[in-house]
Formats: structure tokens, sequence, C-alpha cells
């Protein structure tokens, strides 16, 4: 007869459990368990950091995003405002109104010339309300200011001679 003896604590198994226990480890297999174990700790350990410090990534980034978005509708807000000054400059009235601040008056009837030397239509001069003003860029800005309503007087109507033989600065 030809049996085995006990496994240290463990009673005789017979059949299918004798052939599971040969396959589970013995004592000694017991001590390699440990590194396992703390491997799989480790490996879980650092998962969840790696997990904690992407999270933490994201959120920096969302936060980012939220204060580039919040920039850009400012950005865009200012654009508008920017826009809406530009339409408002650059109306029909507006400029009218800005040309006859600057004494600029309304143009004549245009003429047309051809290719071949000829004119169309009959020019007609400028229609003035008042003797257009041509002012030196730096007198643009004093120009705005509205003119004295006080009557003027005679001898500021009369040119003097030293003034009506200085050309006109512009033409």
């Amino acid at each position: 007869m030809s049996r085995k003896p006990e496994l240290r604590g463990r009673p005789e198994l017979k059949g299918r459990a004798a052939r599971l226990a040969q396959l589970l480890p013995t004592g000694r297999a017991q001590a390699a368990r440990t590194p396992f174990v703390l491997l799989v700790v480790v490996l879980l350990g650092g998962g969840l950091i790696g997990l904690l410090v992407l999270n933490s990534a994201l959120s920096e980034g969302a936060f980012q995003l939220d204060d580039l978005q919040r920039e850009t509708k400012s950005l865009t807000d200012e654009e508008q405002g920017l826009q809406r000054d530009i339409d408002a400059y650059s109306a029909p009235d507006a400029l009218q109104r800005r040309a006859r601040e600057l004494g600029m008056v309304p143009g004549g009837d245009p003429a047309f010339l051809d290719v071949d030397g000829k004119v169309r239509g009959v020019p007609s001069a400028a229609s003035a309300l008042r003797a257009p003003l041509v002012l030196a860029p730096e007198a643009l800005a004093t120009a705005t200011a509205p003119p004295p309503s006080a009557v003027p007087s005679p001898s500021a109507a009369a040119p003097t001679p030293s003034s009506a033989s200085t050309p006109t600065p512009g033409r």
C-alpha cells in the first residue's frame, strides 16, 4: 500500500479533492504571496494617485477654459461697441455734419471725360452757403468749436492787402 503521508496539518484527501490539493501551494509558496500582494497594493495606490493628478489637471484646464471664455466674451462686447461707434461715425448724416464743421460744401454737377478726351456733361461750381474754410492740420482741433455769434466789426470784414496777397494753404 502506497499511502502518502499526511501533509502538514492537512487531512488525507481522496479523489477530486486530492487532485485540487496538489494544485494549491504549500507552506513555502505562502511566503511568495507577500511580494505579490505588495505589488498589487502599490499598483492600486499608484493608479489612484495617477487618477488624482489627472483629475486635478483636468480641473485646472476647466478653470483656464472658463477664464478664456470670459475674456473672449468681454473682447467680443468691446469689438461690437467699437463697431457701433464706427457705424455711427460713417453714417451719412454724421459725415455731412463733420464736413460742414470743416467748412466743406456739397459739390455741383460733375462732368466726365471719355477715353477719346471729350467732356460729357456740364460741370457746375459748388454752391457755398458760406465761404469754404481750409485749415492746417494742427488747427483742426479748434475748428470744431462753434463760431462766435457776435456781429463782425467793419475792419475784420474788409480784407487787408497783406492777407489778400498770401495764398490760402491747400489751393
